[in-house]
């Protein structure tokens, strides 16, 4: 007798150049119900792999299918994750684990496929603007890198699409933004948005701020940013108020971002609304 796929357990996760989440679901009435999340360092190992054993040791459990998404192209069910040295495919999991079904996706195309799906306790709009229903819409992620997806409203319904626009020309729009620009170009010959609009951009935007002698770092802050996540120190230190340095690179990778965003809903005529999701550059 065949399990009903209401009680078929499931495997799913967030694959990203920091951190990996993993967790256990259900199929519920309008949306997957989460059983168990458990968040994992991807840079301490050595393959997707590895994390799932350590999942499944904690949380033995009868999975039997399993679905990640996944912070790069996925291409014929393989893909090399953009920030991690990793090489994931879908046969060499369901081999390992024994699982009937596995499925990769784009982690933003996942994050998309979700928005219809959100009510309004979900949400915080950052604007006035309203949304158009049934147009298209267009999401953008800053974390580890920059994320984007969008989903095309065809035939009542909405079609997820991948992108790799994170990895598009920064096009600086003030004298700073270009002082930035030629910073960076010297040392990475391309300059993608990416390299501003993320949380190692973040970084990138505040070493520039301090090797241009803006401001002098407190030792206290570079003991933070070299015992934690260094996006992380910056953004705290910058909402707490307790550096100017800090503060000043934050306002301007705000900026930056902003101009991102509007960018892509040009791109995308995305009159359905632009979101905000998928992560955070601390």
């Amino acid at each position: 007798m065949s399990m009903s796929t209401d009680k078929i357990l499931i495997l799913a996760g967030d694959i990203g150049g920091t951190k990996t989440n993993l967790g256990i679901f259900m199929k519920g009435r309008k949306r997957p119900v989460v059983k168990v999340i458990e968040t994992f360092s991807s840079r301490n190992a050595p393959d997707l792999e590895h994390l799932i054993r350590q999942f499944l040791e904690l949380h033995r459990v009868p999975v039997t299918h399993a679905c990640f998404g996944v912070a790069g192209p996925v291409v014929n069910g393989k893909s090399k994750t953009t920030n991690l040295p990793w090489r994931i495919s879908e046969d060499r999991i369901k081999e390992q684990f024994n699982f009937k079904h596995v499925k990769l996706v784009n982690d933003l195309v996942a994050t998309a496929m979700a928005i219809p799906l959100l009510n309004n306790d979900d949400l915080l709009s950052l604007n006035q603007a309203k949304s158009v229903k049934k147009q298209n819409l267009a999401l953008i992620a800053p974390g580890t890198g920059l994320g984007q997806a969008l989903l095309v409203y065809q035939n009542g319904q909405y079609l997820p699409v991948a992108s790799e626009g994170g990895h598009a020309d920064f096009a600086p729009n003030n004298e700073a933004e270009m002082n930035l620009w030629r910073h960076l170009y010297h040392i990475y010959d391309h300059v993608s948005i990416e390299r501003v609009a993320s949380g190692s951009g973040l970084v990138n935007i505040y070493n520039w701020l301090k090797d241009s002698s803006r401001f002098s770092e407190p030792e206290w802050l570079k003991q933070n940013i070299k015992q934690m996540d260094p996006a992380k120190a910056v953004t705290e230190a910058a909402l707490e108020g307790s550096d100017p340095g800090c503060a000043e690179a934050l306002n301007m990778f705000v900026s930056i971002f902003g101009a991102a965003a509007g960018n892509f809903a040009l791109t995308a005529a995305a009159m359905g609304g632009v979101y905000l999701g998928g992560g955070n550059p601390s």
